[in-house]
């Protein structure tokens, strides 16, 4: 039973690795976002995914993540609808492009892959009606920054948290817009969330609508996530 089970994960490994996108560089994946890509930890189960579909040495991942901020900590053009205010504060972005910019440094790059899982914040702040706007100003951004046109997007989609707005006022506004962003460019994808705060927290606590996942929820995200991004790679290679 032993043999005939590592005969089968041999052939599944070998069928996952022909299916591969070109591998004559390494594939970049960076994840950022506020505090539900916080309690991501890649480790559990993004990266053993992207590890067995590339290759261990074939994989770079770069996580910086912030709970509680705004998208204008990392857009850099980003404004409100009316005033001056709040202003745009981009040192977040800073600090994630420092840590892009050295693990690009390691080798050639063949594909990057954004991950993205925030907008709590602006819901709560009612800025959902320049969201949209600085979500894909944040991607075009990043694109420019990394001299790339073919940068895959992954939007984490908000939980069923607060579907009535009573807590977060533009918290469906922004799910929506997290949907029509990823559904507007064959490079871009989205994950669905909304089962995935359900459960018990790190503390053994039960939670049910949670504005943060439960601890398993962290687990089934980054395999989601991951999927996602091999589906998206599978595509940009084989249109």
């Amino acid at each position: 039973m032993k043999l005939q089970l590592a005969v089968v994960l041999g052939l599944v490994t070998v069928l996952l690795v022909s299916c591969s996108p070109n591998r004559e560089g390494k594939h970049l994946f960076i994840l950022s976002g506020q505090s539900n890509m916080v309690g991501l930890l890649p480790e559990e189960s993004f990266t053993p995914i992207i590890e067995t579909q590339f290759g261990t040495d074939n994989v770079i991942i770069v996580k910086d993540a912030h709970g509680g901020q705004p998208i204008r900590r990392w857009y850099r053009d980003w404004k409100p609808l009316k005033g001056n205010e709040p202003i745009a504060q981009p040192d977040l972005y800073d600090s994630l492009w420092t840590k892009t910019n050295t693990a690009i440094q390691k080798g050639k790059i063949e594909t990057v892959t954004f991950i993205w899982m925030q907008g709590e914040r602006d819901a709560r702040e009612k800025l959902g009606d320049v969201y949209e706007r600085s979500l894909i100003g944040l991607y075009d951004q990043l694109s420019a920054d990394l001299k790339r046109n073919d940068l895959n997007f992954i939007i984490g989609r908000l939980s069923d948290f607060d579907m009535q707005n009573e807590r977060y006022p533009h918290w469906t506004l922004i799910r929506d817009i997290q949907v029509k962003v990823a559904e507007s460019n064959p490079r871009f994808g989205w994950i669905n969330t909304d089962d995935l705060n359900d459960g018990y927290n790190k503390n053994g606590k039960k939670i049910k609508n949670d504005l943060h996942m439960s601890s398993d929820g962290y687990t089934e995200m980054g395999k989601r996530f991951a999927e996602q991004a091999i589906l998206l790679m599978r595509d940009a290679k084989n249109p």
